[in-house]
C-alpha cells in the first residue's frame, strides 16, 4: 500500500535528505528530524527544542493544528466490524444516523492502544454511562481530605507537582481499604533508613556508570555575607547527579590549602580513576585549590563554572553606556506594568498571555531576556498604549504611565534595544546550553566562536563597534574559562570537527594534545592514541560509514563515539569520558537555608546524624526528580534551534527547605548520644 503525501510538505521543503533536514517556507528556519518536527513548528506548539514559527499564516497554522489533533484511524478486526454493523442496524432514530457526523474519539497508538488528541481532549463517547454519583462523592471527599492535610500542615502547594505525589497515592490505592499510614516513629526511623538504603543502591549503579563515562564533582559554595560559609559537594554523570554532603567552611573560605584538602577527600571518596573534572567557583582560594589538585593528580581537570563566567560576560556588556541605558529603561517599563494589576492584565491580553519578565534566572540574564521580550512585543506594546481602552482609563493619565508611553515611542530606545539584544543573545544561547546537568562540554568552544562571529556580523565588520565586545568575551574566556578540556571536547565533537565551516585552529589542536597527555596515563595508551588519531582525522573505517556521517549531527557526541568508535577503543574511551561532562553546576538550585540550619543549631551526635540522613535523602530525591523530568537522554545541540525564551533548568523549583526539625526531639534513649 502506497503512503499518501503528507500535507505538511505544502509548507516546507527537504533541503538535506541525508540529515533529514527540512526548511520552513515562511521563516526559512531549518530543522533536522523530518517533517514530523516541522508540524509542531508550523502549528506554533512548543515541543522540547522546537521553535514555533513566527511567520506562519493563521490559516496554515490552524490547518496543521487540525492535522495534529486528528486521531489516526484504528485498524478494526472483522469481528468488531460485524459487531458494529449489527449495533448500527439496531439503532433507531439516532442523532448519529446515516449521513450524520461520526466523531472519532481516540487515536491508534502502538499495539493498538488508544491515546488522546495532541491538542484537544477527546469528547466523551456517545452512550458512555455517567460517572457513578457515589464514586464521585468518594473522590470529592478524598480530594478534600488531601487538601485539608496540605492546609493544616502548611505544606507548599507546589508539593502536588512532585513526581512522588501521584506515586504515593497510587501505592495507597493498591493497598485497598484498611491501609494504615506509617506512624511518626516509623517515618523518622526505619523508613528513613530504607529510603537512604535505596539511594545508596542507586549510588552503586552510578559508580558502575562512572567507570565508562567518568564523572564531574561539583563544589558549590554559599555565604551569608557575614560569618557563615558552606560548601555542598555532589557528583554527576549522564545518568544523574548524586548529593554527597555539605561542609561548614566558615573562617576557611579563603584558605586554599584547607579547600584543597577538602576537595582531595571528596575526590578519593568518589575515586580518582572515575573523576574527569572538578567544577568550583572562581575566587582565588578555589582557583589555587583546583590548581594544586591538578598538580597532584595529573589525569584530573579543574574548571570554573561556565554559567558563572558567561554571566560575568553579560554583566560586563551591561556596563557599556548604550546597553546600560536601555536596560534601565526596560526595567522602568516592566516595573510599571508589573506593579499595576490593571496594566498587567491588559499587557497579557495584548501579548496573548506572554510575559515580559523572567525573575527566576540570574540578574543579567533576566535583564537581557526581559529586554528581548519587549523587543518581540514591540508592536503589541505600542498598540496597547495607544488603544482606546487604555487612553480612556484613569491609569493612562498618571505621570509614570505617560513616561512609559513616551519611552515606547522613542526611536532611540528601540535602536538601542535591538542592538543590546543582538549582541547579547549569542551569549545567552551559550548560557542556555550549559545551564543544566546534561553533557555540554563538546559545544562551549564552538559557542564562544559563534558568539564572536555573530557580534561582528551585526556591526558589519566595524572594528570600532565589535572589538570592545570581543575584548569582554576574550578576557573572561582566556582568563577564567578556556582550558585544554574544552578544546579537546570541541576537537572530539564530530558535528564540529567534520563541519567544513568551523575552523579547527591551533589552540584547539594543541588543547587536544595536552588533554590526551593527561587522559593517557600509561605509555601504552599514549602509543595507541597516536595510532588511532589519524583514523579519526580521516574518518576511516566505521567512522566514515553512511550511518556515522548522519550520526555526526543526529547523535549526541558521546553516543556517536560509543556507536562508531569501536575500531579505535583507546581514543574512544577518552572521547566518551570528555564529552560526557557538563560545564556548569549553576542549575543545582540548592536551598541554602537547609544547610544553614544544619550547620548552625547545636545538636548532639545522634541528632546530627539523623538530620544528615534526612538532608541526604531529601537532596537526592530532588535530584532524581530533576533527572527524571529531563528523561535521562543526551541530545545533540543545534545552535540555530536553541530557544532562549523556553523554560530554563534554573527556573524549575529549587529543593524545598527542611524547616521542621522537631522530629529530632525526644529521640529514643537508645538512639541518643552525647553532645
Amino acid at each position: 500500500m502506497v503512503r499518501g503525501k503528507d500535507a505538511c510538505w505544502d509548507y516546507c521543503k527537504l533541503v538535506d535528505a541525508t540529515r533529514q533536514k527540512v526548511k520552513c517556507n515562511y521563516c526559512k528556519r531549518e530543522f533536522s528530524g523530518g517533517v514530523y518536527r516541522m508540524k509542531f513548528h508550523l502549528a506554533q506548539i512548543k515541543n522540547k527544542d522546537i521553535v514555533p514559527c513566527t511567520e506562519v499564516p493563521a490559516d496554515v497554522r490552524d490547518h496543521i493544528q487540525s492535522i495534529l489533533s486528528t486521531p489516526k484511524k484504528q485498524k478494526t478486526s472483522k469481528k468488531r466490524k460485524v459487531d458494529r454493523a449489527a449495533a448500527a442496524n439496531g439503532q433507531q432514530n439516532s442523532s448519529y444516523g446515516s449521513g450524520g457526523f461520526h466523531p472519532n474519539h481516540g487515536s491508534s497508538g502502538q499495539n493498538g492502544s488508544t491515546c488522546p488528541s495532541l491538542l484537544f481532549p477527546p469528547p466523551s463517547p456517545s452512550g458512555q454511562p455517567a460517572v457513578d454519583d457515589a464514586q464521585k462523592q468518594k473522590q470529592d471527599v478524598a480530594d478534600k481530605r488531601i487538601a485539608v492535610f496540605f492546609f493544616h500542615n502548611s505544606i507548599p502547594l507546589s508539593a502536588s507537582k512532585s513526581m512522588y505525589y501521584q506515586e504515593m497515592v497510587n501505592a495507597i490505592a493498591e493497598c485497598g481499604v484498611g491501609y494504615n499510614a506509617p506512624s511518626y516513629e516509623k517515618l523518622r526511623s526505619t523508613l528513613l533508613e530504607k529510603v537512604k538504603g535505596d539511594i545508596h543502591d542507586c549510588y552503586k549503579k552510578y559508580r558502575d556508570e562512572w567507570k565508562e563515562t567518568g564523572c564531574t564533582i561539583f563544589c558549590d559554595s554559599w555565604s551569608d555575607g557575614r560569618t557563615k560559609s558552606i560548601i555542598v559537594f555532589s557528583v554527576t554523570c549522564p545518568k544523574g547527579t548524586l548529593f554527597l554532603k555539605s561542609v561548614d567552611v566558615s573562617g576557611h573560605e579563603d584558605d586554599g590549602c584547607y579547600l584543597f584538602e577538602l576537595l582531595e577527600h571528596v575526590l578519593l571518596e568518589v575515586g580518582v580513576e572515575n573523576v574527569v573534572q572538578v567544577i568550583t567557583n572562581t575566587p582565588d582560594s578555589y582557583f589555587n585549590a583546583g590548581r594544586r589538585l591538578m598538580g597532584k593528580y595529573s589525569s584530573l581537570f579543574w574548571s570554573p563554572c561556565a554559567s558563572y563566567c558567561i554571566d560575568k560576560m553579560l554583566e560586563d556588556i551591561a556596563k557599556l553606556e548604550r546597553v546600560a541605558t536601555v536596560l534601565e529603561e526596560a526595567k522602568s517599563i516592566t516595573r510599571y506594568i508589573y506593579s499595576n494589576a490593571w496594566a498587567l492584565s491588559m499587557m497579557r491580553k495584548f501579548t496573548g498571555g506572554r510575559e515580559l519578565f523572567r525573575p527566576r534566572i540570574t540578574r543579567f540574564v533576566t535583564n537581557f531576556l526581559t529586554l528581548r521580550s519587549i523587543v518581540i512585543q514591540e508592536d503589541n506594546l505600542k498598540h496597547m498604549f495607544s488603544h482606546t481602552e487604555w487612553l480612556s482609563s484613569i491609569c493612562s493619565k498618571r505621570p509614570d504611565a505617560q513616561a512609559v508611553k513616551s519611552l515606547l515611542s522613542l526611536d532611540r530606545f528601540w535602536k538601542y534595544a535591538h542592538e543590546a539584544v543582538s549582541i547579547s543573545e549569542p551569549l545567552v544561547k551559550i548560557l542556555r546550553i550549559v545551564d543544566g546537568d546534561m553533557p555540554a562540554m563538546g559545544y562551549i568552544y564552538e559557542g564562544i566562536e559563534r558568539a564572536k562571529v555573530a557580534v561582528k556580523a551585526y556591526y558589519k565588520g566595524s572594528e570600532e563597534n565589535y572589538i570592545p565586545i570581543w575584548n569582554i568575551i576574550d578576557e573572561r574566556w582566556n582568563m577564567q574559562l578556556n582550558s585544554s578540556l574544552h578544546a579537546a571536547a570541541a576537537f572530539l565533537n564530530p558535528s564540529i570537527f567534520y563541519n567544513p565551516y568551523f575552523k579547527i585552529d591551533l589552540s584547539i589542536r594543541n588543547g587536544f594534545q595536552e588533554a590526551m597527555l593527561k587522559m593517557a596515563t600509561t605509555d601504552s595508551d599514549k602509543m595507541e592514541i597516536t595510532k588511532e588519531h589519524p583514523i579519526y582525522i580521516n574518518a576511516q573505517g566505521a567512522l566514515g560509514t553512511d550511518f556515522a556521517i548522519m550520526g555526526r549531527t543526529l547523535n549526541a557526541p558521546g553516543d556517536w563515539w560509543a556507536g562508531y568508535g569501536y575500531e579505535i577503543p583507546t581514543l574512544q574511551r577518552a572521547a566518551i569520558r570528555i564529552l560526557s561532562q557538563p560545564c556548569s553546576s549553576h542549575w543545582c538550585r540548592w536551598n541554602w537555608s537547609t544547610f544553614e540550619s544544619m550547620h548552625t543549631k547545636t545538636r548532639n551526635r545522634m541528632e546530627l546524624e539523623k538530620f544528615n540522613d534526612l538532608v541526604f535523602v531529601h537532596c537526592n530525591l530532588w535530584l532524581q526528580a530533576v533527572c527524571q523530568n529531563r528523561d535521562g537522554k543526551c541530545k545533540p545541540i543545534i545552535f540555530d534551534e536553541i530557544d532562549v525564551s523556553s523554560e530554563w533548568p534554573t527556573e524549575s523549583e529549587s529543593s524545598a527547605p527542611l524547616l521542621d526539625d522537631s522530629w529530632l526531639d525526644n529521640m529514643p534513649l537508645e538512639c541518643r548520644g552525647t553532645p
